[in-house]
């Protein structure tokens, strides 16, 4: 089994989705136990001392004037976490619990946080057994970090609670980890604190929404290179030339996928035929303008995420020079942004992908395609409703495009009174990635129907690979009206697990 190291300096991406979606095993560097020692010898210096220091021997929040003395603090690190485990509603994901555990683990072997080695094993220990603390949808107000889901998590390695077992129930933490030799941790100053501290989640959900939208730009440049074809227009408005005196790198990339996808093909260049065009309507001519804006939006994202990825989040840190020192960068603002940026984003590029897929079923706009690509139109219906989906689930998307980070609400007796909703603006970005999966799959349906019905003309090679594999993996062609929900799923498994651009890279090479 892979295994992922931790070290002082962060971790990559590439981590995060091994541990959260791979099931790797994580070890700490002899350099983070290190670290992890020195912090907190730190820490159990200013403990000892009479003055009072913020998250080592004072309450938290707008707690913090209370001065904690020695036999209390055990039990307020207990305490911290037990009353900060409010969270409420569904479950989240496995994966995003595991990514909130590991950037968590991540920021407590940076040395800054002044937690002990063996808590950090423990953690380590937790994720390997393959435990899963039971956290909530609400809680988190992405400020002082993501703290209830973080006090779910923290409140597993103390032995209480809930947790999901590898095997998928849902057990009491205290028996998984006894069933797995794992002993729970004794809180002591600062640990409870450094636990909860942090923008986990948020960029947690990020990495992951990274790594699925790279996969969904690209096929939604296939599947609007299939509905160009389709509907017979040009690809002349692809050339690079045209793409380099506007050079947005994102739009360039675009271009040069569809480009590629559509080499060869004998169905585009007729828009002066039967039906004379000037121009293709604006959801086929803009395509790369529209889906390469949001390239350079996930660009930007991934360029937060890495900062995020190589921080040390949490208040107070402790610094090399000694001191410990409170500050604000738990505050989510810088992750949450790029969240909703990415909701804007994918929300556009499906509702231009909807409105290709309407073209196409739209025989007054379709260029001699049958109304709805039904076989017998009137005794079929042919596609009509699978749009009727696909729109619903646009309109959902645009709803989700709404920003979660524009908000603020006021908490801790207005301490801690602006908030940046960044666990919010990352939940809806989950919802608007699945969608815009779904979306990309309707085009593909519609477009590899509507270039099969194109007789006489054949397309490209890379439009035919898409062909042949789609229908390999059980999605329908052309034919009398069929229950279409189970198709439908099959070409969104399609497009999800990235099978519609390995199709396509059988014959264009990797697309960019």
């Amino acid at each position: 089994m892979h295994t992922v190291v931790v070290g002082t300096s962060g971790v990559t991406a590439s981590d995060v989705l091994a541990v959260a979606r791979g099931g790797a095993r994580v070890e700490l560097s002899g350099e983070a136990v290190a670290a992890l020692a020195a912090a907190r010898a730190i820490v159990d210096a200013l403990a000892a001392k009479p003055e009072p220091v913020y998250g080592v021997s004072t309450g938290f929040g707008a707690l913090a004037t209370r001065h904690i003395s020695q036999e209390l603090r055990a039990q307020l690190q207990r305490n911290i976490v037990r009353s900060h485990a409010a969270g409420l509603g569904p479950r989240v994901e496995r994966e995003v619990v595991r990514a909130l555990m590991f950037l968590r683990l991540k920021t407590v072997c940076s040395g800054h946080t002044g937690v002990r080695p063996e808590v950090a094993q423990t953690m380590a220990d937790v994720l390997n057994a393959g435990i899963t603390p039971v956290v909530h949808e609400y809680g988190s107000l992405g400020c002082s970090g993501d703290l209830a889901p973080l006090s779910h998590c923290a409140l597993t390695l103390m032995g209480e609670g809930e947790a999901e077992g590898p095997d998928g129930s849902v057990r009491p933490a205290g028996e998984l980890l006894a069933e797995h030799g794992i002993a729970p941790v004794e809180l002591r100053e600062k640990e409870g604190l450094a636990l909860l501290n942090g923008t986990d989640g948020m960029l947690g959900m990020l990495v992951m929404a990274l790594a699925d939208l790279d996969t969904l730009y690209k096929s939604a440049d296939v599947t609007a290179a299939l509905s160009l074809e389709a509907l017979l227009g040009t690809d002349r408005v692809l050339a690079p030339e045209l793409h380099a005196i506007r050079p947005h790198p994102g739009q360039g990339a675009s271009a040069a996928n569809m480009l590629a996808v559509l080499k060869g093909s004998e169905l585009t260049g007729h828009h002066q035929d039967d039906a004379p065009r000037v121009q293709d309507a604006y959801s086929v001519r803009c395509a790369p303008q529209v889906a390469g804006a949001g390239r350079d939006t996930v660009a930007h994202a991934r360029l937060v995420a890495e900062r995020e990825l190589a921080s040390a989040v949490d208040n107070p840190v402790v610094l090399p020079d000694g001191r410990v020192e409170s500050n604000g960068n738990f505050h989510g603002a810088p992750v949450a942004y790029v969240l909703d940026f990415l909701a804007i984003a994918a929300a556009d590029l499906a509702s231009i992908a909807e409105r290709r897929t309407d073209r196409l079923l739209d025989k007054n706009r379709s260029h001699g395609l049958p109304p709805f690509l039904a076989d017998d139109a009137g005794v079929d219906s042919g596609l009509m409703i699978a749009q009727y989906t696909q729109a619903a689930l646009v309109s959902e998307m645009k709803r989700l495009a709404v920003p979660a980070s524009a908000d603020s609400i006021p908490s801790s007796a207005m301490q801690e009174d602006h908030v940046s909703m960044g666990w919010s603006a990352a939940r809806k970005l989950r919802t608007a990635v699945d969608n815009l999966a779904r979306v990309v799959a309707i085009e593909l349906y519609a477009a590899t129907r509507a270039v099969e019905l194109r007789e006489g003309l054949t397309p490209a090679p890379a439009s035919r690979a898409v062909i042949e594999a789609v229908r390999a993996a059980g999605v329908a062609g052309p034919g009398p009206d069929r229950f279409l929900a189970p198709d439908l799923a099959a070409a969104d498994a399609f497009v999800r697990e990235g099978k519609l651009v390995a199709a396509v890279e059988t014959v264009t090479g990797p697309l960019l």
